[in-house]
């Protein structure tokens, strides 16, 4: 009984920051994969989340022959949770990798970030915003899919 409890306690603080439809993102600032900062504006149409490299795979994967900028173009920005990632591996590979990406990458090393935006570890969290708003809230587990949902966004 105990052990719930703690765990109840513990899993709070995500509950009570988690965003619902209709609320307002609290504007937030991450180093991207090149250490530029990025900072959430009401600009941002499309937030996609990844807590995973599986997650992370399939958006790379719908992203496979788009030119840079594509996201950009679309108001779209990628958070990818790289906390469980030993820092010394983010550091020596996963991050250098990533510089060779056509789209720029927000890095949420410390988990401060995509714990408001509560969804599956192995799929990809499409965050529909107006003005800052969220306003849909969607799930990508297949790179088509995902592709296809990109590509229905008007630049």
């Amino acid at each position: 009984m105990k052990f719930f409890l703690v765990l109840f306690l513990c899993l709070l603080p995500v509950w009570a920051q988690a965003v619902e439809v209709g609320e307002r993102l609290v504007p937030w600032t991450l180093l991207d994969q090149f250490d530029q900062a990025y900072t959430l504006d009401s600009q941002v149409q499309t937030l996609l989340v990844a807590r995973s490299m599986d997650a992370a795979k399939v958006l790379d994967a719908a992203l496979q022959g788009q030119p840079k900028g594509y996201l950009e173009v679309r108001h779209a920005v990628f958070v990818a949770d790289i906390q469980r990632m030993p820092r010394l591996i983010a550091k020596l590979f996963a991050v250098p990798a990533m510089q060779s990406y056509n789209y720029r990458v927000m890095l949420d090393r410390d988990a401060r970030i995509a714990p408001r935006y509560p969804g599956p570890v192995d799929k990809v969290l499409w965050l529909q915003l107006d003005n800052g708003k969220l306003v849909a809230q969607r799930e990508y587990s297949s790179a088509a899919d995902l592709r296809q949902a990109l590509e229905q966004v008007t630049p």
